[in-house]
């Protein structure tokens, strides 16, 4: 079984944090309706979901992925980098406890989970301005145990890693090469996104089909013609607060 957590839209979503796209108006009622449609694909995906409901004054709250990972040994509950954030990961932690063993990240060390691409044994941890080395030190001393290496990696003009890169599939990455070093995943096929889709290359894997947004259609045109099978959703309500589809969810795979 998998179990998706997420969590509804906060009303205080106006006030998120921005850091490489201009602010512009959000919709509170566009968001809120967009962000059920992302809640009912994941059902139709085949996810349980467990749906929290909104935290009225974290406006960031919606993206529970920043606030841990989720991995077979265990859920790593991070320390967002935002002050604003910080407070986001105690009702996750009520929320994730039964399905794992909880590790935390603790000062100085800040990680949004939105930086953390996980392939095999290898963690990938973007450098961003929101998560720095001391994080990476961390997850390398607690989850070493476990056959787990942390590697940093720099990124280029965007917020996280899996604003550049994300997991399609066990041996395939979709990627935007001007924002990651493809060569730290060596291995792996690369499906480059659209040079007019910057931002395409967030996709998100669930049983066997991937969600992914209707806004970049050339790119889902090349993971189609690769045969997989796409599910749409509408989200460029929530990207006006640099959200995506892996943003959204916490997925747990449970036996």
């Amino acid at each position: 079984m998998v179990v998706a957590i997420t969590r509804k839209v906060s009303p205080r979503f106006n006030e998120c944090e921005i850091t490489h796209i201009d602010r512009t108006p959000i919709d509170l009622e566009i968001a809120r309706a967009q962000h059920d449609e992302y809640v009912k694909a994941l059902a139709r995906a085949g996810c349980q979901v467990v749906e929290l409901p909104e935290e009225p004054d974290l406006p960031d709250s919606v993206f529970v992925e920043d606030t841990a990972f989720i991995l077979p040994e265990a859920a790593v509950i991070t320390r967002p980098g935002p002050d604003s954030r910080k407070p986001e990961t105690e009702s996750i932690i009520r929320a994730l406890s039964p399905y794992r063993t909880l590790v935390h990240i603790t000062e100085p060390a800040t990680v949004d989970g939105g930086d953390v691409l996980i392939l095999g044994n290898n963690i990938y941890v973007g450098l961003s301005t929101r998560s720095n080395m001391q994080a990476v030190d961390q997850l390398n001393e607690a989850l070493g145990k476990f056959g787990y290496k942390v590697l940093g990696v720099e990124l280029t003009d965007c917020l996280h890693l899996k604003t550049a890169v994300t997991r399609v599939d066990d041996t395939t990455l979709l990627i935007n090469k001007n924002w990651v070093d493809d060569s730290h995943f060596n291995g792996f096929l690369l499906i480059d996104v659209d040079a007019s889709e910057p931002f395409a290359a967030n996709c998100l894997p669930v049983n066997g089909t991937i969600i992914y947004p209707t806004t970049f259609p050339k790119t889902q045109k090349m993971l189609e013609e690769k045969g997989y099978s796409v599910v749409n959703v509408h989200l460029d309500e929530l990207a006006k607060a640099e959200g995506a589809v892996t943003c959204c969810s916490l997925i747990i795979e449970t036996t």
